[in-house]
């Protein structure tokens, strides 16, 4: 018995499905729920073989969307959720009667291929479905539609004339052909539905009267998957495109037959017999084992040989080995015991086989990561071995580990010489000799490339006003406009052009004086109304506007501007070996002092501000570069600083990225603007309409940074490459 299991589920849903082969070449299937099951709903095809059960509100646990039988007609079962139900579909290799039984929660499902007596319950099922069908008086199909599922699937819904009708569902290339029995088509559904921009795998539906029956023609595009249920009397058929996975899958899994057709059609003939002429007819030496016995009845039309043979092998429970033009066969149980015998006699034969030493040395790799690699393999053997049976052993052997160290052998290295010195049977050095060939060879190189830069421009401006009046007596001349530079009185401003008396508050101003438009008073004190010059000016302008009754009026105005570009570009460069790290970092180290306590001296310690690349390539076998990169760019910045020290400023990126060769790429970047509007005033006087400027000072400035990390890799080429 084949016992297919998963895990359980809760509620009515589909756990296990086992299969049975009984006397008189009857297979029984039974599926297993986790409660009781629902009353399932059935029917069959019979081009291609199938029989469909649906169970309503079940869900299925079936972790394979499709389970190999092959036993006796029963080829392999499908289970599928679909509209709130699950439907198992058995494919079969020829269409039999079949029965249906629930017992507690299985649901047993037996085939009878040769209709062997007594099989009364086998029989039952087909006679009472076809009395069923033929008591229906004829009916018209009431609808035919197409819709369009949600995931792209293409459903063709068919109202048949009563839940009773019978439907027959085929395949002819790449149409189905829907036919329904013992009905007629109304006039106005004799038509064909266009429905190829719906993007499904459905081109075209096409409906028309065939004598008492109705014919619905489905043509496909597309590789499709295609399911049919019914729910009363709407009988639906449901096609979806396969998926790339599923179309390599069944190409993987498709039988191709090649060879010349014939045709056969016996009644009870001998299985040796129908051998024999298949032998005959294929020029092959043949040879049955003594276990080949029965007889077969069959019907084949145009076939080629080798399905031929196929279906009869399958249909007795044989198998065929073929060497040359020798073919070998045997009941399959018979051939899986002899070969697994023959393994077990090689098996020994190895274990008993001589040992040999060999000096193998070793030009790129290191000698003791090989040796490393060869004894882990052995010790993979040695514990699977110890836990399993001889079976598991044989195959995990083969499958996994053949080439390394057998369970004898044994391996050392010279470190001097790079050479490794092995003991094996001759089949496994030959094997590990292959390995190491293929080990041994150059490790690829990549020149990364890596480029920071840091860009930068700043804008400033400021404008600031002096203004002050001082008190005059003496002489009455009229007022005059004297203009000059600087702030301060010994900056040497121009000549005056009047004589201005400044009484008690300054100093007389002779024509041949310098003038400034900073007034002093004779403790040498500004005499200022507003002082809100531009803070370090590039540049002033000084006006004595003059002279109004016994008063000086004096303005400066101050101007500074500033702008500055800067770019910094940073590009280190480093060569390494395919998944090696490699780093390299430039710069400079900080000191970085530590105030000395009552408790202990002083003490300096260095933090690095240095320029670091720290990368490990991976060149993948499509010639591109996965980097794990680490860039960092840290700088003194000594405009700040605490207890002496300097601020560190940071710039880093850690990340993963996948390259072309030769591509250059953005890790990342930082974008920082900065915009400043400082404004200084007289309290309402600031405020005024035009003559507040004269109250007050405004500075703006505007800076921008920005940080781009770009890193290029380009793989080397070598003249040596694994062969």
């Amino acid at each position: 018995m084949l016992f297919v299991s998963v895990t359980p589920a809760l509620g009515a849903s589909l756990e296990v499905a086992e299969f049975a082969t009984l006397p008189g070449n009857q297979v029984e299937i039974d599926l297993v729920f986790s409660g009781v099951p629902p009353t399932p709903s059935d029917f069959a095809t019979e081009n291609p073989a199938r029989i469909a059960i649906d169970f309503p509100g079940a869900s299925s646990q079936l972790g394979r969307k499709s389970i190999p039988i092959g036993l006796g007609v029963a080829h392999s079962l499908v289970a599928i959720e679909a509209s709130d139900r699950t439907r198992v579909v058995v494919n079969l290799t020829d269409s039999v009667p079949y029965t249906i039984k629930t017992e507690g929660s299985r649901v047993r499902i037996a085939l009878n291929p040769e209709s062997v007596a007594p099989a009364p319950l086998a029989r039952a099922r087909r006679d009472s479905l076809d009395s069923s069908f033929a008591a229906r008086s004829a009916g018209p199909v009431k609808d035919i539609d197409f819709r369009r599922g949600a995931d792209g699937e293409g459903r063709v819904i068919i109202s048949l004339p009563s839940a009773q009708t019978r439907v027959n569902v085929t395949e002819e290339g790449r149409d189905v052909i829907v036919g329904i029995s013992n009905a007629t088509l109304p006039q106005r559904l004799f038509r064909r539905l266009d429905v190829v921009d719906f993007g499904t795998p459905v081109v075209a539906v096409e409906s028309r009267s065939q004598g008492s029956n109705v014919r619905v023609d489905i043509q496909t595009t597309d590789e499709f998957d295609y399911l049919a249920y019914q729910t009363e009397n709407l009988f639906t058929i449901e096609f979806r495109s396969l998926t790339q996975a599923e179309k390599e899958q069944l190409a993987r899994e498709k039988i191709v037959f090649s060879g010349d057709r014939l045709s056969l059609n016996f009644q009870d003939i001998e299985v040796r017999a129908v051998l024999q002429l298949l032998a005959d007819f294929t020029g092959l030496n043949l040879v049955a084992s003594d276990t080949v016995s029965g007889s077969i009845t069959l019907r084949l039309k145009e076939v080629p040989w080798d399905q031929a043979l196929d279906i009869i092998l399958k249909t007795k429970g044989l198998a065929m080995r073929q060497s040359g033009n020798v073919i070998m066969v045997a009941p399959a149980a018979e051939l899986a015991e002899r070969e697994t015998f023959e393994l077990e006699a090689q098996q020994q034969m190895k274990e008993l086989a001589p040992l040999k030493t060999e000096f193998v040395q070793v030009n790129y790799a290191k000698a003791g990561d090989i040796a490393e690699l060869l004894e882990g393999q052995r010790e993979q053997t040695a514990e699977v071995a110890q836990i399993g049976n001889m079976e598991t052993v044989h195959r995990v052997s083969s499958q996994r580990v053949a080439p390394m160290l057998s369970s004898r052998g044994s391996v050392s290295f010279d470190p001097r010489t790079n050479a490794l010195i092995i003991e094996d049977t001759a089949e496994r050095l030959g094997a590990i000799r292959a390995l190491i060939t293929r080990l041994d060879v150059p490790v690829r190189q990549v020149l990364i490339e890596s480029r920071v830069v840091i860009a930068s421009n700043s804008f400033a401006r400021d404008l600031g006003v002096r203004f002050g009046v001082s008190g005059s007596t003496g002489s009455s001349s009229g007022n005059q406009l004297l203009v000059g530079g600087g702030q301060d009185p010994g900056d040497g401003g121009i000549e005056g052009l009047g004589n201005f008396d400044a009484g008690p508050y300054g100093f007389d101003l002779e024509a041949s004086a310098p003038f400034n438009s900073i007034i002093q008073n004779d403790e040498g004190a500004p005499n200022l109304w507003v002082n809100l010059p531009a803070p370090d000016p590039a540049g002033a302008v000084n006006f004595l506007l003059g002279k109004v009754g016994s008063h000086l009026i004096t303005l400066e105005l101050s101007a500074m501007q500033r702008e500055g570009r800067g770019e910094v570009i940073s590009s280190p460069r480093i060569v390494t070996a395919d998944q090696t790290k490699a780093e390299i970092e430039v710069g400079q180290d900080i000191p970085v002092v530590t105030p000395a306590t009552a408790e202990s001296p002083a003490t300096v310690r260095y933090e690095p501000a240095t320029l670091k690349l720290d990368v490990t390539p991976h060149i993948t076998p499509d010639d591109r570069v996965i980097m794990d990169l680490k860039v960092n760019k840290d700088e003194a910045d000594f405009t700040f600083t605490v207890d002496g020290n300097p601020l560190r400023n940071r710039r880093a990126v850690s990340t993963s990225v996948l390259v072309d060769n030769g591509e250059t790429i953005v890790l990342g970047g930082v974008y920082e603007a900065t915009k400043d509007f400082n404004e200084e005033k007289v309290p309402w006087l600031g405020d005024l309409p035009m003559v507040g400027r004269l109250f007050k000072t405004t500075a703006k400035s505007e800076t921008n940074q920005e940080l781009l990390i770009f890193v290029t890799p380009k793989i080397l080429k070598s003249d040596l490459a694994i062969r």
